[in-house]
C-alpha cells in the first residue's frame, strides 16, 4: 500500500472509531486504559500528529535491511559524530515489547557523541527483532528469543564486528543474556536494565519472600501495589503466551484498540502508581508524538501479532527446555545491571551473581521504570558509559579467562 493510502486508511479508521465505553467512576487506570484519556490521545493522532514531520524524525538515522538465516532483518546503524583520538566500540542495543527501535531515538546521540573523560566512543547498531517492525517474521513456530540471539550475532558478524558490547531491556535483555552466554568470544561485555535469573528455584524463593523480588512489596505505599501487583500487571503476558494470534486480530484491525493496548503498558511500566491517575501519567516522560511514533511502527509494518508471538514461543516444550538449560549456565563476560526503581521485577545482586559471575556493577538508578532508554535516555547512557569503561579495564586483565561455554 502506498504511503499516502496508509495514512488515509489510518485516519479513516481513527475518525470512525466506535463510541468508547465510559470508564467507571474514579477508577483511573485500575481497569486498564481509561477511555477518557484514550479519547484525547486518539484525537491527537488523527488531528495533530504531523505524519510528514514525524517521518522525517524517524528517518534521521540510517536504516538498513539484510537477510540473515532467511529473515530480512531491519536495523539502524549510527556511527559516532567524531572519532578523533577515540577508539570505536560497537554497541548492539536491543528493544523489547511493547516498544520498538523508537525506544532508542533519544539515547543514540548520548552514545555517539564523545565524552572527554573516555578514550572510546560507541558505534550503535539497533535492530528490530524478528517479527517486530520492519524485520520479517518467522513462518514456522519455535523462533524464540534464544534463537534471535543467534540471528543478531550473525548480524554483527555481517557488519564486520567480531567483538562488541550488548545492551537491552525487556525481551532485549533476554536476547543479550543468551548472546553473552552462548558467544562470550564475541561479546566483550553486557549491560542490562532487566537482569533476572529465571530458574524455578529463584522464582520459588522470591514467591516465599516477596520483598526480595518485587520493589513494590517493600514500598507498596509509595507505588500503589500490594503483594499481588505482579499478578495484576501480567494479564497481557498470559494472553500473549497462549493465544497471541487471537488478540492480534483486533489490535491489527483497529488503531484505537492498538493504542489502548500499548499505551497502558507505557503508563504502568513507567510508574505503577500512574494507574491511580486519570491521565495515566505517561505524559510525565513521553509526548503524544513519541508514543504514536512507536504505534506507527507496529501499524505500518502490520507486526503486532508477530511481535506478540515472542511470548508464546518461550513456552513451547523444546524452547522452555532450552531456556532452563541456558539459565543454569554461567555468564562469564563482564556484566552490569541498571536497576530502575519502577521496574516490574528485580533481584538482589547476590542472587544475580549466581549466573552473572563477573557482575561488575548493579546500580540502583535514581528514577525511571521499564522503558529506561525511552524514559531516561541521558541517565541510562551515562550508566552505559561508566559500565563499559569498567568492562574495558576488566577485559585488559581478565579477557583470556572468558572462554567458550
Amino acid at each position: 500500500m502506498h504511503r499516502f493510502q496508509v495514512i488515509k486508511d489510518l485516519k479513516y479508521r481513527l475518525n470512525h472509531t466506535r463510541p468508547l465505553t465510559p470508564p467507571l467512576k474514579d477508577v483511573a487506570w485500575n481497569y486498564g486504559t481509561n477511555t477518557d484519556a484514550l479519547r484525547k490521545f486518539l484525537d491527537h493522532w488523527s488531528n495533530n500528529y504531523n505524519f510528514e514531520e514525524r517521518e522525517r524524525y524517524i528517518n534521521q538515522y540510517s536504516h538498513f535491511k539484510t537477510n540473515i538465516q532467511g529473515l530480512d532483518i531491519h536495523f539502524i546503524h549510527v556511527k559516532p559524530s567524531t572519532t578523533e583520538g577515540k577508539r570505536v566500540l560497537p554497541l548492539l542495543i536491543v528493544h523489547g515489547w511493547s516498544g520498538s527501535i523508537m525506544e532508542f531515538y533519544k539515547i543514540i546521540p548520548f552514545l555517539t557523541s564523545p565524552k572527554p573523560e573516555y578514550d572510546f566512543i560507541f558505534e550503535v547498531v539497533a535492530p528490530s527483532l524478528p517479527g517486530f517492525g520492519f524485520s520479517s517474521a518467522a513462518t514456522i513456530p519455535e523462533l524464540s528469543a534464544l534463537h534471535m540471539s543467534v540471528v543478531l550475532k550473525n548480524l554483527m558478524l555481517r557488519l564486520g564486528h567480531d567483538k562488541y558490547y550488548v545492551q537491552g531491556g525487556d525481551w532485549g535483555a533476554s536476547v543479550i543474556h543468551a548472546m553473552s552466554c552462548l558467544y562470550p568470544q564475541h561479546v566483550l561485555g553486557m549491560h542490562s536494565n532487566l537482569c533476572l535469573i529465571l530458574n524455578k528455584w529463584n522464582f520459588l524463593k522470591s514467591a516465599l519472600r516477596l520483598s526480595s523480588f518485587l520493589p513494590w512489596a517493600k514500598t507498596k505505599k509509595a507505588v500503589g501495589f500490594d503483594g499481588f501487583g505482579l499478578l495484576a500487571e501480567t494479564g497481557y503476558f498470559h494472553i500473549q503466551a497462549t493465544k497471541p494470534d487471537t488478540v492480534g486480530v483486533g489490535l491489527n484491525d483497529s488503531p484505537a484498540g492498538l493504542a489502548a493496548y500499548i499505551i497502558e503498558k507505557f503508563s504502568t511500566g513507567t510508574n505503577p502508581s500512574y494507574k491511580k491517575r486519570a491521565d495515566g501519567g505517561f505524559l510525565e516522560k513521553f509526548t503524544y508524538d513519541e508514543l504514536i511514533d512507536n504505534l506507527m511502527i507496529y501499524w505500518v509494518s502490520n507486526s503486532i501479532t508477530t511481535a506478540m508471538r515472542i511470548y508464546a514461543e518461550l513456552f513451547t516444550k523444546s524452547n522452555w527446555s532450552l531456556l532452563t538449560l541456558l539459565e543454569s549456565t554461567p555468564i562469564k563476560v563482564p556484566s552490569a545491571c541498571a536497576q530502575f526503581p519502577h521496574e516490574i521485577m528485580e533481584q538482589n545482586p547476590r542472587v544475580l551473581r549466581q549466573r552473572f559471575v563477573n557482575l561488575l556493577r548493579a546500580t540502583k538508578m535514581p528514577r525511571g521504570g521499564h522503558f529506561a532508554a525511552f524514559e531516561e535516555p541521558e541517565l541510562l547512557a551515562d550508566e552505559i558509559w561508566n559500565s563499559v569503561n569498567e568492562m574495558e579495564k576488566w577485559n585488559k586483565k581478565h579477557r583470556e579467562t572468558v572462554s567458550r561455554p
